[in-house]
C-alpha cells in the first residue's frame, strides 16, 4: 500500500506545477487519500481484534538469554523453568521460546499440570500456543485422577481435550490395564478408544482385539470388533457388544458365543452373561451344546447356569440327545433341564417338556402334551392323550413308560386305557386294549406284551406267507402276547377268557375294530424336521378324562429362569 501511496503523490507533485489553479481538484485528491488510510487501518484493527491470542507467559527462569545468530528470535531459559499458558502451568529444565509465534520446546523434567487432576511428564515437549496441541515425547506420563497412560509419544489437544499416542501405550486405572499399538484418551469425558493388538488384562479376565472403547468412570468396554474373552471358567467370541469389567457382567452381540471349562458352549445373536452367577442367555437361533452330556439344545430363546447345570430352551424349542447309540430330536414349547449331585460320580440329570410335544428316533417317535426324562434310570414320561410308535406298532394311554438301554427301547408300560394297534393293511388292524399295558423288548424287536385288567384283542392269525386265516375277538382278565421275528406266535388268555374266532369271509362288519380303537398315524413324526409341526388328535378322538396325572415340575428357581423375556441390563449395572 505504500507503494502506491508514494506513486500518487509523484504525480499530484506534477499536477501542481502544471495546473496550480487547480487547487479544488488537488483537495479532493488528497482528501480521497485520505479516506484509503483510515479505512485500510480500521481493517486492520478489526482484524487484529478478531485474533484472541494470549501469549505464552515465564514465571520462572534461573537464567534467559537471547543468540540471534544461532537462534534468531529465540528466547533460552535454563534452570527451573516455569511456563503459564492458559491455566496450564508447564516447567522444566530448560526451554526455547518463541515470542513472536507463541510455541516452545521443554527439555528435562518436563512437567504439565492443568487444574487439580491432570498431570504429565516428559522428557520433552513441544508446546504451540496458538493451537494449544502439546506434543510430549519420551517417557511420557499422563495422569488423570485413578487413570494413568504411560507411552513415548503423546499429542495432547487441549481444545478437543483429547490426548493420542501412535507408537504403543498402556493405561492403567483401578480395574483394568489395557496395552495397544494406539489410542485415544479424554480426560474431561474419561473415554479412551483402542485400536491394534489391544488386551485388556485384570485379575478375572483378558480381552484381546483390535478396536475397543473403554470409560475410566464406570470400567465398561465397548467392543467393537473381533474379540476374545478368556476367564478361568469361559471362553467368549463376540464382535460387537459390551463387557463390564467391574461386575463381569455383558451384552453381546453380532452371534457371540460362550464355552465353558464344563465343555458347554452357547451361541445366539445376542447373549447375556453373568460371571459371578454362571449364567448366560441367548436370544435368536441360538444353540446351545453340552458335550459332557451330549445334548444340544436350540431355540429363539435359552439360557444356561454353568454352577447348577440346568438349561431352559423355548420359540421352537429343540433338544438333540446323541448320549445313547441313536440320536432323539425332541421339540416342545418350553424344555427345561436341571442336574442332580452337580460335579459327583452320582450326578443325573431331568429333562422337562411342556405343551405339544413329539419326539423322533429311528425306532421310536411319539406324541404327548407333556413329556419328563430322567437319565437316573432312563425313562421318559408321558402324559395327557400320549402315542408312541415303534415300527408298525401304535401305542396310547394316559400315561406312557419308556425305558431304554444304552442303543435301543428296553421296555414301555403303558398306564390306564391302553390301547395297542398294529397296522397289517388298509382295512385290517391288530388290536390290543386293557387297563394297563407292559410291552418287553430284545436288540429294538417287541418281544412280548402282558397286558391286565378288562383285556380285550382282535387279531388276525396268519400262516407262514403271511396270508390273514381269520379274525380272533377274545376277552380276558389277563394276556400275554408272545412275538416272534415281528409276528404274533403265542397269546395266553389268563381268568375266565372268552373268544370267538370269524373267518375272514365272516368277519361281521361292527366287529373289525374294537370300542376304542383308533389310528393316529396322521400324527406321527416322519423324521427329525417334522417335530415342528404340530398335529394333535382330532376332535373326539380324545382319551376319557379319568383324573390323569400331570408332569412333575422342576423347582421354583428353574421356572423362573426359564422366563423368556428380555433382560433390561444396562450399562451402568
Amino acid at each position: 500500500m505504500g507503494n502506491g501511496i508514494n506513486a500518487i503523490l509523484n504525480i499530484l507533485v506534477g499536477l501542481r506545477n502544471k495546473f496550480i489553479k487547480q487547487r479544488m481538484l488537488i483537495a479532493c485528491v488528497f482528501s480521497l487519500i485520505a479516506l484509503c488510510l483510515w479505512a485500510g487501518n480500521q481493517s486492520v484493527l478489526r482484524i487484529r481484534k478478531n485474533v484472541k491470542r494470549e501469549m505464552v507467559y515465564i514465571i520462572n527462569s534461573d537464567a534467559t538469554l537471547g543468540d540471534e545468530v544461532q537462534h534468531p528470535g529465540i528466547t533460552i531459559l535454563r534452570g527451573h523453568v516455569r511456563l503459564r499458558h492458559k491455566g496450564m502451568y508447564m516447567s522444566c529444565d530448560s526451554a526455547f521460546l518463541n515470542e513472536k509465534t507463541n510455541n516452545f520446546d521443554a527439555f528435562g523434567d518436563v512437567n504439565i499440570r492443568q487444574g487439580d487432576t491432570l498431570h504429565i511428564t516428559s522428557d520433552f515437549l513441544y508446546y504451540d500456543g496458538m493451537t494449544e496441541v502439546a506434543k510430549l515425547r519420551r517417557n511420557v506420563k499422563m495422569k488423570n485422577r485413578n487413570t494413568t497412560l504411560v507411552t513415548d509419544s503423546l499429542d495432547y489437544n487441549r481444545i478437543q481435550d483429547k490426548a493420542y499416542y501412535f507408537e504403543g501405550g498402556t493405561l492403567f486405572d483401578k480395574d483394568n490395564v489395557l496395552v495397544s499399538d494406539w489410542g485415544e484418551y479424554s480426560p474431561a469425558t474419561k473415554m479412551a478408544v483402542f485400536n491394534y493388538n489391544v488386551r485388556l488384562i485384570n485379575k478375572r479376565m483378558t480381552l484381546a482385539t483390535d478396536t475397543l472403547k473403554y470409560s475410566t468412570l464406570t470400567g465398561i468396554a465397548t467392543i467393537l470388533g473381533d474379540s476374545r474373552i478368556d476367564t478361568k471358567q469361559d471362553h467368549i467370541r463376540t464382535r460387537r457388544g459390551w463387557y463390564n469389567t467391574r461386575n463381569d457382567r455383558s451384552k453381546l452381540t453380532s452371534r457371540s458365543e460362550i464355552t465353558t471349562e464344563t465343555g458347554r458352549k452357547l451361541i445366539g445373536d445376542t447373549v447375556y452373561y453373568d460371571k459371578k452367577k454362571a449364567f448366560s442367555e441367548a436370544y435368536g437361533n441360538v444353540i446351545l451344546t453340552d458335550t459332557i452330556n451330549k445334548m444340544i439344545f436350540t431355540g429363539g430363546y435359552c439360557n444356561y447356569n454353568d454352577a447348577l447345570l440346568n438349561a431352559m430352551a423355548t420359540r421352537k424349542a429343540l433338544v438333540v440327545d446323541y448320549s445313547q447309540g441313536d440320536t432323539v430330536y425332541l421339540h416342545a414349547d418350553t424344555l427345561k433341564m436341571k442336574t442332580f449331585n452337580v460335579r459327583t460320580d452320582s450326578a443325573f440329570r431331568q429333562l422337562f417338556a411342556y405343551h405339544k410335544v413329539r419326539v423322533f428316533r429311528n425306532d421310536v417317535q411319539g406324541v404327548c402334551d407333556s413329556l419328563f426324562f430322567s437319565s437316573k434310570d432312563t425313562c421318559m414320561h408321558m402324559y395327557k392323550d400320549p402315542v408312541l410308535w415303534h415300527d408298525g406298532q401304535q401305542m396310547l394311554g394316559e400315561e406312557i413308560q419308556v425305558f431304554f438301554n444304552d442303543s435301543t427301547i428296553k421296555r414301555a408300560h403303558i398306564i390306564e386305557q391302553a390301547l395297542s394297534v398294529e397296522k397289517k393293511d388298509s382295512l385290517h388292524y391288530n388290536q390290543v386294549t386293557g387297563k394297563d399295558m407292559f410291552m418287553y423288548f430284545t436288540k429294538g424287536d417287541l418281544r412280548r406284551t402282558d397286558v391286565i385288567g378288562n383285556v380285550r384283542i382282535g387279531f388276525y392269525p396268519q400262516e407262514k406267507d403271511s396270508v390273514l386265516t381269520g379274525f380272533n375277538r377274545s376277552e380276558a382278565g389277563i394276556m400275554n402276547i408272545y412275538i416272534e421275528l415281528k409276528k404274533m406266535k403265542r397269546i395266553v388268555l389268563i381268568t375266565q377268557p372268552v373268544g370267538v374266532l370269524y373267518p375272514m369271509a365272516m368277519i361281521p362288519q361292527d366287529k373289525y375294530y374294537l370300542d376304542n380303537f383308533a389310528w393316529f398315524d396322521y400324527m406321527r413324526p416322519r423324521d427329525k424336521n417334522d417335530v415342528f409341526e404340530w398335529r394333535g388328535k382330532k376332535k373326539g378322538t380324545e382319551l376319557k378324562d379319568q383324573g390323569r396325572k400331570d408332569v412333575p415340575l422342576p423347582n421354583r428357581g428353574l421356572l423362573l429362569k426359564g422366563k423368556a423375556k428380555e433382560p433390561e441390563i444396562k450399562q451402568k449395572d
